[in-house]
């Protein structure tokens, strides 16, 4: 039996209509449909105080990041769509990030991050949609070891960019987004193989 990647899909976003949880979802339906093993998750499913290193020290790690940092090392690849807010990323995902980054007694340092393969994506209102995060987003996952595919995709105007269904209205992004789940799944199969 052939290698099954598993991938966790997830936007940097807690709004309930966000643009970019419609985005990865686009994303993670087409690697599913390449043979992955896909977890959709919602990053409001796992609140968490802001990282302070003051309340690490005192009460350790909270529960809800403890359970989001086991999710990473369960999978062996992340879709992410980003939205980018003020020229960067939401602070929910810097934060996901921080509180995941923290190292429990035995584990190596980043141990949840240390050569996953991921894939970005966003979506934004602006013109460029969302561009500017990812390039901050690429550049913290490459520092601590994520080894990020050059391929991304950024939506334009995204309050105008989906059907009622979910889907892109323009057929060459919805295309782009779902080459993107597929590319993830081709190269997590290729590393593993």
């Amino acid at each position: 039996m052939s290698y099954i990647p598993k991938i966790l899909a997830f936007a940097g976003s807690t709004r309930k209509d966000s643009f970019n949880k419609k985005l990865v979802k686009i994303a993670g339906e087409a690697a599913r449909a390449s043979g992955a093993e896909v977890t959709l998750i919602d990053l409001r499913d796992f609140p968490m105080p802001l990282y302070d290193g003051d309340l690490e020290a005192e009460q350790g790690i909270p529960e809800n990041a403890k359970k989001f940092k086991g999710l990473l090392l369960a999978h062996d690849a992340l879709l992410i769509s980003a939205p980018e807010y003020n020229s960067s990323i939401s602070a929910v995902l810097k934060n996901v990030i921080d509180w995941s980054s923290r190292p429990v007694p035995g584990e190596a340092p980043l141990a949840c991050f240390n050569g996953k393969v991921v894939t970005l994506m966003s979506a934004s209102p602006g013109a460029l949609g969302g561009l500017r995060g990812l390039v901050i987003l690429r550049s913290l996952l490459s520092n601590i070891n994520v080894i990020v595919l050059p391929a991304q995709v950024a939506v334009p105007k995204a309050h105008e960019a989906f059907e009622s269904d979910g889907k892109l209205k323009d057929s060459k992004q919805q295309t782009s987004i779902e080459g993107l789940g597929r590319d993830l799944v081709a190269m997590v199969s290729k590393l593993k193989s």
